[in-house]
This record gives structure tokens, C-alpha cells and sequence, in this order.
């Protein structure tokens, strides 16, 4: 007797409905108010950032006011010509330069630091204390901050410089003489933007999983191990991302700050590009020469940012973009 197995048959399955396209206009009146919130964002760099590109072009041109921009007349290279010739050139650069490697060795770190070490305190109303006193000076404007460096330093009757002269027998002279220049504008950098910086840094250390320490504590791992194994491995990302857009300003030395605390005295080391184009801009009308400056300087920033970006997507780092 022969059996004979069924083949089960393949139920055929119901076609799917044809996709509607939902038209764009629906779209944003479903998600109008979403919408709606990105408007000042949205005006807010239409108009003060990319509108103002279109001044640039005087960076090619002659430019004269009474002219305007389309009949000024057009010059190509000429000003980066004679910003790349300018005897000025170099030490504009190296007085730059030197304070941007400033920021980076002393400035950067330290809201790491300081996060890493207010995520070590167990009494929550000291570190809640510890982050409003290192909180306030960012809300300070550095014509404040000048003026206490000015009351504190000040030839003669100055606490510090007090302090100083009876330690070291002479006047240390902060805020003249051009060696003590740079570390007064970077301990002012540390003492107003530090406290302020580590709020970054705290939000990544609030998402580190805790179960990870405690497995950490149980192998037998000292605070210091798991600072180095799990804490820092954690805002690794974080500091990466941090140090791209640090790039992307290396050459801003921030204007304020360096126009207040500069002197006849120390000009030769407190020259920067900040200050440079506002000396040649807007006090010698020189406008076509500063925008070449400060175009060479957006320039030089969006190739630290790319290159940046690709030195950490190269080192297995999550970059910007």
C-alpha cells in the first residue's frame, strides 16, 4: 500500500496596500509648532551668520564706503599678498600661536580635572556648593575681570603685587612687563571659564552606568583604577568632541580679553589676530586688509576642524560629522 505525503501549499499572503505619500504640506502642519520653534534659530543665522558672508568679497576688493560693494574696485591676492609679506606677519602668528598652545595645554584640561574631582565627592551639598562658587565667574564680563586683575596686580598698591614684593624683594611689574602677559591672561581664562566648562563633562560622568564601579570594587579596584578603566574610557567621546571644536578656534584668543589687559608695554607679545584686525579695521579704516585677516582665519579654522575630525574618526573615535 502506498502513502502518499500532502505537500503543504504556500498560503498566499495579501498584497501589500500601495504606499501613500503623505504630501509635504500635511507633513508640516502636523508638526507645525515643531517647526515653528526652529524660526528664531533659523533667523537667527540667516541673518547674523550667513548674510554677513557676503561681506568677504571685500576681502578681493578696494573696498571704499562711498563706492559700496559693487564698484569698489576688485584687487584678486592683493591683501593676502601684503598680510603674508607683512614684517607684522610672523609675530602676529607667533604671539597667536603661543597662546592658543596655552589654552590647549593649561585651559583645556582643566574642566576635566575638575569634573573628574567633584565626580569623586560624596557630601552632596559641598559639591553642590563647589559647583556654584566655580559657576559664577563665567557670568562676569571680562571688563570686570580686567578690573579685579587691575586692583589685585596694580603697580605699587596691588595685593598680589604686595604679597610679591615682600616675598621676592622688587616689584614683579604683572601687568607690564611683557613675560608675565601670558600667564596673567590664561590664570584669568582658568578662573572664569573653567567651572563653567565642567558642566559637559559632569552631564557625560551622570550617564556612566554605576553597576560598572561596583563590579570594579568587587574585582578590587582602587578609586584611582577606576578613574583610569571605567571613568575616563566613559567621557572619552565626550573629549573628543570637545577637542574638535577647541580646533576650530584655535586662532581666536578671544578680542576683549586681550584688548584690555594690552599696554604699551607688553604690545609686542599681547598682538594677536583678534586685536590686529581691529587696530588695522577700524581704527586705520584699513577694511579691505582686516577681512582678508579675518577670512584667513576662517579658513585656517575649518581645515583644524576637518582634519581634526578625520584624525579622530582615524584613531577609532567618534567624530563631530
Amino acid at each position: 500500500m502506498t502513502t502518499t505525503t500532502a505537500v503543504p501549499q504556500a498560503v498566499p499572503q495579501a498584497a501589500p496596500p500601495p504606499s501613500r505619500r503623505v504630501p509635504l504640506l500635511t507633513r508640516l502642519a502636523r508638526h507645525r509648532w515643531l517647526f515653528l520653534l526652529l524660526v528664531p534659530g533659523i533667523a537667527y543665522f540667516a541673518l547674523f551668520k550667513y548674510w554677513p558672508m557676503y561681506g568677504v568679497t571685500i576681502a578681493f576688493q578696494d573696498y571704499l564706503p562711498v563706492l559700496g560693494f559693487a564698484d569698489s574696485p576688485w584687487v584678486g591676492l592683493k591683501h593676502f599678498d601684503r598680510l603674508f609679506t607683512s614684517p607684522e606677519f610672523p609675530r602676529i602668528l607667533g604671539n597667536t600661536l603661543v597662546l592658543a598652545l596655552l589654552n590647549v595645554v593649561f585651559v583645556f584640561p582643566a574642566p576635566i580635572a575638575v569634573a573628574l574631582l567633584l565626580n569623586e565627592l560624596r557630601v552632596g551639598l559641598l559639591k553642590k556648593f563647589v559647583q556654584t562658587a566655580i559657576y559664577i565667574p563665567h557670568f562676569l564680563s571680562w571688563t570686570i575681570v580686567a578690573s579685579l586683575t587691575y586692583l589685585l596686580f596694580a603697580l605699587g598698591d596691588g595685593a598680589v603685587t604686595q604679597l610679591a614684593t615682600s616675598a621676592f624683594g622688587q616689584d614683579p611689574q604683572f601687568l607690564t612687563a611683557p613675560e608675565w602677559f601670558r600667564p596673567v591672561i590664561i590664570l584669568q581664562t582658568l578662573w572664569k571659564s573653567t567651572g563653567w566648562g565642567t558642566i559637559i563633562y559632569l552631564a557625560a560622568l551622570a550617564g556612566v552606568d554605576q553597576h560598572l564601579y561596583e563590579a570594579a570594587r568587587i574585582d578590587g579596584a582602587n578609586r584611582w583604577q577606576q578613574l583610569w578603566h571605567i571613568t575616563l574610557p566613559a567621557i572619552r567621546s565626550t573629549i573628543v568632541v570637545m577637542a574638535i571644536l577647541l580646533s576650530g578656534n584655535l586662532l581666536d584668543t578671544g578680542f576683549e580679553q586681550i584688548y584690555l589687559m594690552t599696554n604699551s608695554l607688553n604690545r609686542e607679545v599681547a598682538d594677536v589676530f583678534d586685536t590686529y584686525v581691529y587696530f588695522t579695521g577700524i581704527t586705520q579704516g584699513a577694511y579691505s586688509y582686516s577681512t582678508a585677516i579675518g577670512l584667513f582665519k576662517a579658513l585656517v579654522g575649518i581645515v583644524l576642524i576637518f582634519g581634526s575630525n578625520w584624525l579622530a574618526k582615524r584613531f577609532s573615535q567618534n567624530g563631530l560629522f
